[in-house]
């Protein structure tokens, strides 16, 4: 039993590669709607703290295997294996996406074909959350066996990812439409409060001879509170400013955004402390 905190590479792997590929989504955007070549310029110079972050996150998966080596290994698989998939997905979008903005960093990118090679690495981000989330659906798990799972990926893709961009974007001095993406981000919001809610609920029907899957996470009710509370809040250091028709600072967003994902930490910390298996022990 436990707050899932043992799992802390994967934690950070899944958590800030769901940032990123939401964040890459966004400020994507921001730079196919820009109209001025500077704008695009700025922009693009933002992003290498995108590819900072993705990097972090590659690093801490590499941790988790044990050794840098056994890297190569999970790739073994692609096809077969959720695992291999996963990994595979995620190195071509952190290779496509990486090289769009060293290209486009260095001056060196055509008009057309960085739009097409922009929305490539776009669609990948989605395809790597998508590869994650097969990963865990593992029908002996009853914890995470489930549409939970898919949803809880997904909602931190929309709640760190377009406030991660409004932070790039910001700092690059390019106006965007802020409010839109804000607005997703809270319905995000409310989607993860029922997530917890219902699957807080159903966890009650797993359990074993000895124990339910209740029991696993014996604080599981008040760090989701603490989750909420850090998730609204980060949120509010964005969308204040927006209700108040002013552009949010960079210091509040930066803010904002440590708060949004500490939540998302949290939470999935929990969900990797959820972790049980089905066979002599478990019933569903």
């Amino acid at each position: 039993m436990g707050n899932g905190w043992h799992e802390w590479p994967l934690v950070l792997f899944t958590v800030l590669g769901q940032c990123v590929a939401g964040a890459l989504i966004v400020s994507g955007y921001g730079w196919l709607t820009a109209k001025d070549g500077m704008a695009k310029q700025r922009i693009v110079r933002s992003m290498f703290f995108l590819w900072l972050v993705m990097g972090i996150a590659f690093l801490a998966s590499v941790m988790h295997l044990g050794s840098p080596l056994r890297a190569f290994n999970s790739l073994n698989r692609v096809g077969a294996s959720a695992l291999s998939n996963e990994i595979a997905s995620g190195s071509l979008f952190f290779a496509v996406g990486g090289l769009w903005w060293l290209v486009a960093f260095l001056g060196k990118m055509p008009a057309a074909l960085g739009k097409i090679w922009l929305l490539a690495g776009m669609l990948l981000g989605l395809v790597f959350v998508l590869a994650m989330t097969s990963v865990y659906q593992i029908d002996t798990v009853p914890t995470w066996y489930n549409g939970y799972t898919t949803l809880a990926f997904f909602m931190t893709l929309l709640l760190s990812g377009p406030l991660f961009a409004a932070l790039l974007l910001r700092a690059a001095g390019v106006s965007f439409n802020a409010a839109r993406f804000a607005s997703i981000s809270v319905v995000a919001l409310l989607v993860a409060v029922a997530v917890i809610v219902l699957q807080g609920v159903s966890l009650s029907d797993i359990h074993s001879s000895v124990q339910n899957a209740s029991a696993l996470v014996p604080d599981y009710g008040s760090l989701q509170v603490w989750r909420v509370l850090l998730l609204a809040a980060g949120l509010g250091c964005w969308i204040c400013p927006l209700i108040r028709r002013k552009e949010p600072s960079v210091g509040g967003l930066a803010l904002g955004l440590v708060l949004v994902l500490g939540g998302e930490i949290i939470g999935r910390g929990l969900f990797y402390g959820l972790h049980m298996t089905v066979g002599m022990t478990v019933a569903g």
